[in-house]
């Protein structure tokens, strides 16, 4: 049995997460312990016919620390610097409706942009927050809407975080408006990391991430990368949306990528759209076939260098996994708060203000939801956990055996 715990000290009880959220894969020729204090490689023998751990397996696990929940180190805020978004996706989860006309401008949210004021009452908010939790550390998302069709809110609230502890930051973006000169600004405040979308190959691409004044983004996208990558040291997380209509280009499009980019400053992953636009669904379901396509994608990214994010253990979201946003709180542009990134900017959604607080559990029970909870699929739960099971699996086997892990 060989195993890799986290080099992170135990947690005191009141911050640490209440769920360990262990999982055991099977591998190809072994089977996987994924928990929240590191990875084991086990054998058939160390585990019972049903597939659970043996006792004595378990406890050389717990004495490795690999149920150890690791302490919460940060509050985690998500803010939308605008609810604005220069793009006219059709499967967005803050359209309100369809473009009628058949165009690329579907009803979205209403518009919010943050302030000077609003960015002073939310970091007071989190600096309350944060002596309630006994941090003294922030990590920040920003978040849309394009966070970037403000991007003086971006810098202001990064800078004027500084004094609340800020340690880094990450943002969101469809990355056509970002410049090196506001690459370097932001680097230059903590930022290290832009998540960035990529709907298949350039044709497919450009069909489904469309601007609102019409036309595509494929080649703004890559290009405004590669500039901003000479000019500052973040990093890029490169998230590929699969769907029905996309996913014959998706070979080509991590040869594409790896050609355009360093490969060694990007991390890629691979998620099918969940069918959460208004008028929106996917095809794909969570078959052996697309799980041998995922592996496929995971091995071929890794081989043109590009990192590809780790399985981890089912952990609570740091925003959305308590229910009094002990550990993190998701605050649109105008200072209401929403308990998920999903209903940020939906007023039947708010669940407080950062002026008042959040609002009492009576109020907020049947508002409060988690990630994902607002996807729509064909499938029972059952089917997408073996799905996901069976992609990180292969992942793991390809990592231990290309010597990677």
């Amino acid at each position: 049995m060989e195993s890799r715990a986290a080099s992170t000290e135990l947690a005191e009880a009141d911050r640490t997460w209440p769920v360990a959220g262990e999982r055991i894969l099977r591998g190809a020729r072994n089977w996987w312990f994924v928990g929240p204090g590191g990875l084991a490689r086990l054998r058939d023998a160390h585990l019972t016919a049903a597939g659970t751990l043996k006792p004595e397996v378990e406890g050389r696990l717990r004495d490795a620390g690999l149920f150890s929940v690791p302490r919460v180190r940060a509050y985690s805020l998500t803010v939308l610097t605008s609810t604005d978004c220069n793009l006219g996706c059709g499967y967005c989860f803050q359209n309100t409706g369809q473009d009628l006309t058949g165009g690329n401008r579907p009803p979205r949210i209403a518009h919010a942009r943050l302030t000077s004021p609003t960015i002073g009452s939310i970091l007071d908010f989190a600096g309350r927050q944060m002596a309630a939790a006994d941090l003294d550390k922030l990590r920040i998302l920003l978040f849309g809407g394009e966070p970037l069709l403000n991007p003086s809110g971006c810098v202001e609230l990064l800078a004027r975080a500084a004094d609340y502890g800020l340690t880094s930051a990450w943002m969101i973006s469809n990355a056509t408006l970002l410049t090196p000169r506001l690459a370097r600004q932001l680097s230059d405040h903590n930022l290290d990391c832009i998540q960035v979308t990529f709907d298949g190959d350039r044709d497919d691409h450009d069909q489904i991430r469309v601007r609102r004044s019409h036309g595509g983004t494929f080649d703004a996208i890559v290009g405004n990368i590669v500039r901003c990558s000479e000019a500052c040291s973040i990093r890029w997380l490169l998230r590929v949306n699969v769907s029905h209509l996309n996913r014959a280009g998706i070979d080509a499009l991590i040869g594409r990528l790896a050609k355009a980019l360093d490969t060694a400053r990007c991390t890629i992953y691979f998620a099918r759209v969940g069918d959460v636009g208004v008028g929106y669904g996917n095809d794909l379901l969570h078959t052996g076939e697309l799980v041998a396509t995922f592996t496929r994608w995971q091995r071929l990214a890794l081989d043109a260098g590009f990192t590809v994010t780790r399985p981890k253990a089912n952990r609570p979201c740091a925003t959305c996994g308590s229910g009094d946003g002990r550990y993190g709180a998701v605050v649109s542009a105008d200072g209401t708060l929403s308990s998920c990134w999903e209903t940020a900017g939906k007023p039947d959604w708010n669940v407080g203000s950062v002026a008042g607080g959040y609002l009492p559990e009576t109020a907020t029970s049947q508002r409060w939801i988690g990630c994902g909870d607002l996807y729509q699929y064909e499938e029972d739960a059952e089917a997408i956990a073996s799905f996901r099971d069976a992609v990180d699996a292969d992942l793991l086997d390809y990592l231990a055996e290309t010597g990677r892990l």
